[in-house]
């Protein structure tokens, strides 16, 4: 008969397979931070909130979350994460960039990724998408949808991420109108930018005096302003990452879906290293038609985008990427 294992024992041992377990549980619970706006800003961190909470539903895990308020919380939220056993830590926003860079060195083991930034470190996972490509589409059904052959864009923080979707409709309105004229605004120049509604409302109207009938915000939390005073004014507006027709009905043309939702969730599924790229081709981006906008969108223009669309997937149509080009290049094409 083998001796009883001392109390004492038993008890260390005991410590140390719950620890174990409590240390299994929490790597395998992913984590999410959300950037300026917060998770309910109708836009890019909400897309993000659906995309985890789709993988919640499916699964009946749990995972940990923090919306960032201010610049300085971003390496302590991250750190936060890594230190509770958090895996995969998703970073919402590229301006979580160099805090996500310099945690994920501290945390070798812990798988991370980060939504629309680059960060070459073995354990992370970049992935970026192509919004020059459906910034050209939408660019192109504005003009085709405007009545006085001006349309207009919105962006929030003046930064080439937001230049590239300005550069990418720009290109899609001038290309499909060669006489069309484009208004262009930035809302600001700090993170403020990205959740001023009165500022682009502002904004908007001023475009709207100068002709402009359809205006596209790429503009965060600001955007709800932009498309306020476009149901005010009887113009028509056009969304941003999320499918925001739902906002404005009636006067809301489309919305340039950056599938972020999407990103986030296959993260979660299956999360790897490297980075990746999404367009029109892999289903990143696209415009929204819905219940909401069916009224503005005729078959006939319904058939000139798909037909555009078409286009730059097959590659018969190049768009310029600002970020990658420095400059809004005048339309390439084979």
């Amino acid at each position: 008969m083998k001796p009883a294992i001392p109390s004492l024992v038993r008890a260390a041992v005991l410590l140390a397979l719950t620890a174990t377990g409590l240390s299994a549980l929490a790597q395998s619970q992913p984590a999410i931070v959300f950037d300026m706006g917060g998770k309910f800003d109708k836009s890019f961190n909400e897309s993000a909130y659906r995309g985890i909470e789709r993988w919640k539903q499916e699964t009946g895990k749990p995972y940990l979350e923090f919306e960032i308020s201010n610049d300085t919380q971003r390496v302590q939220a991250l750190r936060r994460m890594a230190e509770r056993g958090a895996s995969p830590i998703i970073s919402v926003g590229f301006a979580q960039a160099s805090a996500l860079e310099q945690v994920a060195k501290d945390f070798p083991k812990t798988q991370f990724a980060i939504i629309d930034g680059v960060v070459n470190l073995p354990n992370v996972q970049s992935l970026l998408f192509k919004e020059h490509e459906g910034s050209y589409l939408v660019g192109a059904m504005a003009v085709l949808a405007s009545k006085t052959g001006k349309v207009s864009f919105v962006g929030g923080m003046d930064i080439p991420l937001i230049r590239k979707f300005q550069c990418g409709y720009e290109q899609g309105a001038k290309a499909t109108n060669p006489k069309a004229e484009v208004f262009s605004n930035m809302t600001g120049t700090t993170s403020s930018a990205w959740n001023d509604p009165t500022r682009g409302s502002e904004l908007a109207k001023a475009q709207f005096a100068k002709g402009s009938d359809v205006v596209f915000a790429a503009a965060g939390g600001t955007g709800s302003g932009v498309y306020q005073a476009a149901k005010d004014a009887g113009k028509l507006a056009i969304g941003v990452d999320s499918n925001q027709n739902h906002l404005q009905p009636g006067t809301m043309l489309t919305s340039m879906v950056k599938k972020v939702d999407v990103a986030v969730y296959n993260v979660l599924k299956t999360w790897k290293p490297g980075l990746s790229s999404l367009g029109l081709k892999d289903d990143g981006v696209d415009y929204a038609l819905d219940q909401y906008n069916a009224k503005l969108v005729s078959p006939a223009l319904k058939a000139k985008v798909d037909a555009i669309k078409a286009d730059i997937i097959s590659g018969k149509i190049l768009v310029a990427d600002y970020m990658a080009d420095g400059k809004c290049s005048s339309l390439r094409a084979n």
